[in-house]
């Protein structure tokens, strides 16, 4: 099964990076400033940004952009420069990017959930010149000894004293910088949850390409309304919302923070048409007691990834919101976002797999052997396709281990079906082996999920002298609830030795790093102290 059913537009095989082949879109923008520039011949007195009361048009928008690009070149930058982004959800976020990229900088995105040592790791890695941050997060700005290629520091807040708003007094910049489509447009910086983070490099060919696949694949059009509700340094945010948006010409409503109660007013309001969250979001708006009394009638298109969608969920919102498709969406940041995509009609269907390749993308399973698997059987997933980065930033040791001809090594454990379907299973590092039976923390942390007491679980290997590992399970609960009605509900729905054997329960939320992932080391080790 493929893509031949929806209105995928024609691809053709082209050299990509030097040593590579790959199927990307014959028809496409040169550059994502090119892109944005089709964005306000195509739709220009429509609505692009809205965040709280101020709303802007794609016009608005590509003016103001180059006006912030003029201000980045008053202060010195050169194209290819560094400029770091520590900025939440609001409007200056996506004009910093539009403005690095009418002016040929490089953007390098910055959670603020990071620290102040962390910061300055990734700043001093990519020789970031310019830091554009929130004024509340002053204090997180590194020392100038600790980042001596940082020249510039620009604040963003909402009143008076932001220094932000000097940048939108310039004369807009007459003429974007040329640029190449394989150049850098921006530096993601990957979790780093075990070592060092690494800078993956994405280049204006990746992002285009990739938000190509999410407007085709999903029919996107610029009468659609999405909400960023998740992070927009996330690839997920920066790619399939706001670049995406660009692609299709419709509007981005910023939401600085999620909160299901707010979610469904704004969704409600703005006749949103589109998302991107995960799973434990979606459920967190069917938990609100008033969910019935929002007109949701627009929301069509429902796209998730991160975790596995529990059934009960997908089912409350087939009977609530009958014209939304639920969309599995399972990629990473070295694939510029997505790698495969669920057409909304096939989930229900197909609950256990996170989708179809996307178009262009080649997915193969290899052993351990280094050699691809039959159809069925588990390895490690490598992916291939036009939205595949080239490597990471200054660090050539970690792309020649991650990357073998254009494939990226993605540390997944999974397998394809005869039909097409890929299914993932878990990290290679998370796989518990108890007693010789693998078991995949995913699969127990889906069932867990589909019980009703349970917002969100991690599944641990819990070291054992007899069978080497056993399952542990740490489990975030909402309600009254105890660890031996939870193995029950287990053992109704899995082979018995993957029942967790031992659970702590608990209502605060899971250790996250910068990017939104669980850290499963830090609940290793919680374990180990007996915590």
């Amino acid at each position: 099964m493929d893509w031949a059913q929806h209105s995928i537009p024609p691809m053709r095989l082209e050299p990509r990076f030097g040593d590579r082949v790959v199927l990307a879109f014959r028809e496409r923008p040169d550059s994502l400033w090119a892109m944005i520039a089709e964005a306000v011949a195509h739709n220009g007195d429509g609505e692009a940004l809205i965040c709280g009361r101020t709303r802007l048009t794609w016009r608005e928008v590509a003016l103001q952009s180059a006006k912030v690009a003029q201000g980045f070149r008053k202060l010195g930058l050169q194209s290819g420069d560094r400029v770091a982004i520590l900025l939440g959800n609001r409007i200056e976020f996506v004009l910093t990017m539009f403005a690095a990229v009418h002016a040929g900088l490089v953007t390098v995105l910055l959670s603020t959930r990071q620290q102040k040592p962390e910061i300055a790791y990734v700043l001093a890695d990519c020789g970031a010149k310019l830091l554009v941050h929130e004024a509340t997060l002053a204090d997180r700005v590194p020392d100038a000894a600790d980042v001596p290629d940082l020249l510039h520091r620009i604040s963003a807040s909402d009143d008076d004293a932001s220094q932000f708003a000097g940048l939108l007094d310039n004369a807009p910049a007459p003429a974007p910088e040329e640029v190449r489509e394989e150049d850098i447009a921006m530096i993601l910086y990957t979790s780093g949850t075990t070592g060092r983070p690494k800078g993956a490099m994405l280049a204006h060919c990746n992002i285009i390409h990739s938000s190509m696949v999410f407007v085709s694949a999903l029919k996107l059009t610029k009468a659609d309304r999405s909400i960023a509700a998740v992070p927009l340094a996330h690839v997920t945010g920066v790619v399939a919302n706001i670049t995406t948006m660009v692609r299709c010409a419709g509007a981005l409503i910023i939401m600085p923070e999620f909160k299901a109660a707010e979610y469904l007013k704004i969704a409600a309001r703005e006749r949103v048409t589109y998302t991107v969250m995960v799973p434990a979001m979606y459920n967190l708006c069917l938990l609100q007691p008033d969910f019935d009394s929002y007109d949701l009638s627009s929301w069509r298109i429902g796209g998730f990834g991160g975790a596995p969608m529990p059934i009960a969920t997908i089912e409350k919102l087939g009977a609530r919101i009958p014209g939304l498709r639920l969309a599995n969406c399972y990629g990473a940041t070295e694939t510029t976002s997505p790698s495969t995509i669920m057409p909304g009609e096939l989930t229900a269907a197909h609950i256990d797999s996170v989708g179809l390749p996307c178009p262009g993308a080649e997915i193969i399973v290899m052993g351990p052997d280094g050699r691809e698997l039959p159809r069925g059987e588990i390895g490690e997933i490598w992916i291939r396709s036009a939205s595949v980065i080239k490597g990471y930033w200054n660090n050539p040791k970690a792309t020649a281990e991650s990357f073998t001809a254009g494939f990226w090594h993605s540390g997944d454990l999974g397998s394809i079906d005869d039909r097409n379907f890929v299914r993932v299973f878990d990290r290679q590092k998370d796989m518990i082996n108890r007693g010789g039976l693998k078991i995949y923390s995913a699969e127990v942390e889906s069932v867990l999920a589909g019980h009703p007491a349970v917002v969100e679980s991690a599944i641990v290997a819990k070291p054992c002298p007899v069978l080497g590992e056993r399952v542990h399970a740490v489990i975030v609960t909402r309600a009254e609830v105890n660890a031996e009605s939870l193995r029950a509900w287990c053992a109704e729905r899995l082979s018995d030795y993957k029942i967790p054997e031992t659970m702590a329960l608990t209502t605060d939320p899971l250790p996250r790093n910068a990017n939104g992932k669980v850290i499963k080391r830090a609940l290793r080790e919680a374990m180990a102290a007996g915590a």
